[in-house]
């Protein structure tokens, strides 16, 4: 095999990048998709039910038709860069989420069987920032 310079290369194929979208961290994977589901603030979704009481393989393999995890599925580029379906342990493997993490955006025992992606998003966000009032608690704590 010769090696060639890509430059060569366009000279007798058509060189294109493996993707075409950027690589993205574990922030603007989660920012992303929280800025999916505030495009349609009203949107109702899906819960996943007793996530909490499943155990490891059923958990990971729920899923809800019309979740905050579909949204995220439902979007090009997260899927060119990864997200393969809209199950829970996917979710989990590919925005980096803990259980509790992703338990306390999708799962029923927090809002019912359906709320809004408004207040996904705002869960979503949460995993990014963390409980504010629990971190100004400890800073105070320690004074």
């Amino acid at each position: 095999m010769k090696h060639q310079t890509p430059d060569q290369l366009q000279t007798i194929a058509k060189v294109e990048p493996l993707s075409t979208y950027p690589i993205m961290t574990r922030q603007q994977r989660i920012e992303r998709w929280a800025e999916l589901l505030e495009k349609d603030p009203e949107r109702r979704l899906g819960a996943l039910i007793g996530t909490e009481h499943l155990k490891r393989e059923a958990r990971d393999a729920s899923r809800c038709e019309g979740s905050p995890i579909t949204v995220a599925f439902e979007d090009p580029v997260l899927r060119e860069l990864g997200m393969k379906d809209d199950s829970y342990g996917e979710a989990k493997r590919f925005f980096e989420l803990t259980d509790g993490q992703l338990h306390n955006i999708v799962c029923s025992c927090h809002v019912g069987t359906t709320f809004r992606g408004g207040w996904a998003a705002a869960r979503v966000r949460q995993t990014i920032s963390g409980n504010k009032l629990l971190k100004w608690l400890r800073g105070k704590m320690w004074l």
